[in-house]
């Protein structure tokens, strides 16, 4: 049982990493109560420590390896982000004996089953609360407070930037480029924002939140991933038309195949979804997730998904949970992957599809458009027409199918003579009769 200060190495400052060091510096008396012992930094790993006049400088160092293999650190605090040099890094201090506290989503959904399997031999903790939804407390009620319920699906808004977007588009009609122009004006999205709009950070959320949640690993390749570049002013029209709303959604569902095989699917994508559902009025950067459990029902968890505060919160609270099971000489819950159940391909996956096809307005074309899905055995739920003439558009909405069939549905279609263009393919969440 230890006794004495708890010594943390943190690897990174920036706008994270300086919030670490404030909330540790500040709460340092609270902090000590909660634990029973007090959290010094034993040093703070940067590329440039002169940018870093905010922190002793007796504790900053460019040797990050030699910090965290350093026999006077008991916790190593990884706030850098990227696979390399954070992997090797990592590795080290596990083998070493060092207790992990990460906010590394996209090392997490690439290769967590590697660090897993070396905090596991090593006897010591991995936490990454801060991965995933900022300051929202998720992972652990999927790990620990969820543990005795089987949970069959997770869906949720999980990327601050996107979602922003999306609900500027929806407020003022803007198209994409103007809604991510406000974005980066505004600090919500980076210089090179491809990382946010095109689906690959709310897909490693989406890993790390399929694996925790069916017991089975979940790799980022795993994950079908769908960006909202190709949203338009239009698709937000047609979704409004609808009562119903764009949103970029991690879709993770325990699936049933053949009334016993059970496989994963994990998805990113947008889709509409009616504005009575819970996510529909997650606005601006805000994040919020849709857990449902058998026994538990449904959960909805939301908050800040990013800043520095925020996912520091997240940070501090996973320090204070692995330095108390250092004070016990106690260990968190680890990795549960016992499940290894399949994953699903998309093609196999069922969804809806909401469709505005450009069609010559003359007799025989509804007939036509609805043999088609017919012919693929995909059901029709609604259909109407607006305009006539040269401006004629039939708007599709079908029942759920397998993805891979309304695809090929989409392509017949555009492949017929009377159907100028499919103006709008989206998918559908969240309604009636799904």
């Amino acid at each position: 049982m230890t006794t004495g200060p708890l010594r943390v190495a943190l690897l990174g400052c920036g706008v994270v990493g300086s919030q670490v060091v404030r909330l540790l510096t500040e709460q340092a008396g609270e902090l000590a109560q909660r634990i029973g012992v007090p959290l010094e930094l034993a040093g703070v790993a940067v590329r440039r420590p002169a940018r870093h006049a905010d922190v002793p400088p007796e504790l900053l160092t460019t040797d990050a390896e030699a910090l965290v293999t350093r026999d006077d650190v008991d916790i190593v605090v990884e706030v850098i982000g990227g696979i390399e040099p954070v992997r090797s890094l990592l590795l080290a201090a596990l083998h070493s004996g060092k207790s992990v506290v990460s906010a590394n989503k996209a090392l997490l959904a690439d290769d967590g089953a590697t660090l897993h399997d070396a905090a596991a031999r090593a006897g010591v903790d991995l936490y990454y609360e801060a991965a995933v939804a900022g300051a929202i407390p998720l992972l652990r009620p999927l790990r620990e407070s969820l543990a005795g319920d089987r949970i069959t699906r997770v869906i949720g808004i999980v990327n601050g930037t996107t979602n922003f977007i999306l609900s500027r588009m929806d407020a003022t009609g803007a198209g994409f480029d103007e809604a991510l122009a406000e974005a980066t004006a505004l600090g919500y999205a980076e210089a090179d924002p491809s990382a946010d709009v095109d689906g690959f950070d709310a897909a490693a959320k989406a890993a790390i939140l399929a694996g925790l949640a069916f017991h089975t690993r979940v790799a980022l390749s795993d994950v079908h991933r769908e960006g909202i570049g190709e949203v338009t002013a239009a698709d937000m029209a047609s979704a409004k038309a609808m009562g119903c709303t764009i949103k970029l959604l991690a879709i993770c569902e325990r699936r049933v195949v053949d009334g016993a095989r059970e496989s994963v699917s994990v998805r990113v994508h947008p889709a509409m979804l009616p504005r009575s559902h819970p996510l529909a009025g997650v606005g601006d950067a805000f994040n919020a997730v849709f857990v449902e459990a058998e026994a538990a029902g449904s959960l909805m968890f939301y908050g800040r998904g990013a800043g520095g505060a925020p996912t520091a919160s997240a940070v501090l609270g996973d320090l204070v949970a692995v330095a108390r099971n250092r004070v016990s000489s106690s260990r968190g819950a680890g990795e549960s992957a016992y499940a290894e159940l399949p994953l699903e391909p998309m093609g196999e996956t069922r969804t809806r599809y909401h469709i505005a096809l450009d069609v010559a307005d003359e007799p025989g074309v509804l007939a036509a458009v609805a043999g088609a899905f017919a012919e693929l055995g995909v059901s029709i739920q609604t259909v109407r027409q607006e305009g006539r003439g040269d401006a004629a558009t039939l708007v599709v909405v079908t029942h759920a199918a397998r993805d891979a069939d309304l695809a090929a549905t989409v392509r017949r279609l555009a492949g017929m003579p009377f159907v100028r263009r499919a103006a709008s393919v989206m998918r559908v969440e969240g309604m009636a009769s799904e």
